[in-house]
């Protein structure tokens, strides 16, 4: 067996698959304190034990992932305050010392994405989720972008849609994109969750603005050949297309990028991607 931990700021999703990546058992609830969560995780786990050989493990951040650091596997300056400096990895080395694979949420779904989905045969693959957060993360010929930290690609600043007044929600910037177009924005900007809100609602104009400018910097900062757009938002319907239509807008024919139906689209795996890419993350880790 092998073992993924999706761990948002929403929820945890922990998953047990085989080696066909076959997902045998899954089951998600609310992230609340670090004690009672984990004490879900590893209750859930417990009838799996002997078996599994290695964990995926993405996590809502930002993380440590410097294997050398003194706080290596930690929950870092995240919002979520009952997490802040969490030694995730401590807690679950505690729990069963077994080949674990950490890095972020996102970087979980980039993954499955890459090596089984939407990206399948493309040198780089970029994901984007917008749910309850936004974030980001690439993998350029099989390996994740990053250098002395994982992407931040959610606190990204953005320029300001001219009819919206919103002072942004993010506790550290404001304004940024998580700050302005994440599912937790949305709900304090209009007072109802995003799911809630009709797909012709005239809000949702603004959202797929604050999303083209990210699928813009990403373009001219990363070339990908392919920018995946997932997460709970953006199963509103007709949003994939508005986004289409002001990336065009906002990038004025200034360069050549692929067919926007091939270039930007959901995710193949739909809500799979970030467990099965723990599970093959795992996989792989357990069989080095």
């Amino acid at each position: 067996m092998y073992a993924s931990i999706e761990a948002g700021g929403t929820k945890f999703v922990c998953a047990v698959g085989n080696s066909d990546l076959e997902i045998i058992e899954r089951v998600s609830f609310p992230t609340t304190t670090p004690e009672e969560t984990m004490n879900h995780v590893f209750a859930f786990f417990d009838q799996y034990k002997d078996e599994i050989k290695a964990f995926g493990i993405g996590s809502f951040g930002p993380i440590d992932i410097q294997e050398d650091s003194a706080t290596y596997g930690y929950i870092t300056k995240t919002p979520k305050t009952h997490w802040v400096d969490f030694d995730f990895i401590g807690a679950m080395k505690k729990y069963l010392d077994v080949p674990m694979m950490w890095t972020t949420d996102v970087n979980s779904s980039v993954y499955g994405e890459a090596k089984l989905g939407a990206g399948v045969d493309l040198d780089h693959v970029l994901y984007y989720t917008v749910g309850t957060g936004f974030g980001g993360g690439s993998i350029y010929k099989g390996r994740f972008t990053q250098g002395h930290s994982h992407p931040e690609m959610g606190h990204a600043l953005v320029r300001r849609h001219l009819d919206d007044d919103y002072a942004g929600y993010c506790p550290f910037h404001g304004d940024c994109i998580e700050g302005m177009a994440s599912g937790v924005a949305i709900e304090d900007r209009l007072g109802v969750r995003a799911e809630t809100l009709g797909s012709d609602h005239p809000y949702w104009e603004i959202e797929a603005y604050y999303i083209a400018q990210s699928v813009y910097n990403a373009t001219l900062y990363l070339s990908p050949n392919i920018v995946i757009l997932g997460g709970g938002v953006m199963k509103v319907p007709g949003l994939l297309d508005k986004v289409k239509v002001a990336f065009a807008e906002i990038l004025n024919e200034y360069l050549q990028v692929p067919d926007l139906d091939e270039y930007i689209v959901l995710p193949k795996l739909e809500d799979d991607a970030a467990t099965l890419g723990n599970l093959l993350m795992a996989k792989e880790l357990a069989t080095v």
